[in-house]
Order: structure tokens, then sequence, then C-alpha cells
């Protein structure tokens, strides 16, 4: 992945998600404000589409597929939420594939990834060992593997949350971003202090 490119590629992967995601508010948080003495809000990704940021990644990544990489269909691994992202993209641009989950997973992501038109398949009970399945799955197949974070297209799409949030805020000094794989927090980071190379 090309750093210095990035921040350009995340304005390139807004504009190709725009018609197939929720742009969220962005609500200032009185209790967070009055107990820290600063001005705090939240990015409301909660109210996206499918419930969670996971959905600007996978929208930006299944768009950047060619008609011939999208034909075989595609596969993910996961454990809720880019599961559901990815059978939700999938399902609006008209692409098959299957979603891999470990055995152990909640029964409100089950239904979540199936509502969005996943085809669910359990496998392990290890987040490694079912990405691991995954990948080989993909492979033997002549599938794509759909990385929930591991894809410069699927860190450009999450980054699309602060091309919003600098044309929310006009002065921002800290973002506080929760880091799992790292996908969200790359894509962020890199698009704000581009925008505002103070910004925390």
């Amino acid at each position: 992945m090309n750093r210095e490119r990035l921040p350009a590629d995340i304005v390139l992967a807004a504009n190709r998600i725009n018609p197939h995601i929720r742009e969220t508010p962005l609500d200032e948080s009185p209790y967070f404000s009055e107990i820290t003495g600063a001005n705090v809000y939240m990015k409301l990704e909660n109210l996206q589409h499918t419930g969670s940021f996971k959905l600007r990644g996978a929208f930006n990544k299944v768009l950047s597929l060619t008609p011939a990489q999208r034909l075989p269909g595609c596969v993910t691994a996961s454990s809720g939420n880019h599961g559901a992202a990815i059978a939700y993209a999938m399902k609006k641009l008209g692409v098959t594939g299957v979603i891999f989950v470990p055995e152990q997973t909640s029964s409100v992501k089950v239904d979540a990834i199936k509502r969005a038109g996943g085809d669910v398949r359990f496998f392990g009970t290890d987040g490694l060992d079912t990405e691991t399945h995954a990948r080989e799955y993909a492979e033997e197949n002549e599938m794509v593997y759909l990385s929930p974070y591991n894809d410069a297209d699927v860190i450009a799409g999450q980054g699309t949350v602060s091309v919003e949030l600098a044309k929310q805020l006009s002065q921002i000094d800290a973002v506080f971003v929760a880091v799992g794989g790292g996908g969200l927090i790359s894509g962020v980071g890199s698009f704000i202090k581009s925008v505002n190379p103070a910004v925390e």
C-alpha cells in the first residue's frame, strides 16, 4: 500500500461508495463534553446500513473488483460486522459469495449476516483458523478473498469516515478511534493528518 497516496485514494473511495452508504451524523455529547471539559462529538456509524463503519470498506472493495473478479464470487471470514457488510454489499451489487464464521459466533451476528443476504458457513473455533480456511477456500475455488482490514481498498473505504468528519466539524484537535484489526484507524488517521497535521 502506498501511504503517500492513501489520502487521495480515500477521497476516490468516498465518491465511489457515496450512492451506497449513509453519511452518518456527528452529534455533540453533552455528557462527555462535561466530564472532559472539551467539546466531544460522536460519529454515529451505528446508524450506517448494517450498523457499523465496516460497510464503507466492504463497498469500496467490492466496487473495486473487475467484472471478471466478481464473476466467480467472493469469500470472507468474519465474526460479525464485516460479514454483514460484505453480504449487504454483495447483494446490492449482484455478487455471490460465502461468509465463513467461527463456530461459536453469536447467533445475533449470524442472523445479521443472513438478513443482509449472506451465505453463512461455520468453520473453526478461532478467528485465525476461520480466516485461514476462508483464504484457502477462495484460492481453491478461484474466488476473491475479502480481508476485513488487511487490504488497501478496505482501508480507503473505512477512511471515508474522516472525509465526512472533516466536512462536519471545522476545528478538530483530536480523534479517538477504536482499534481492532487496524483498518479504521489507518484510514481515518491518514486522511485527517493530511488535512491537518496538528490533529492528534
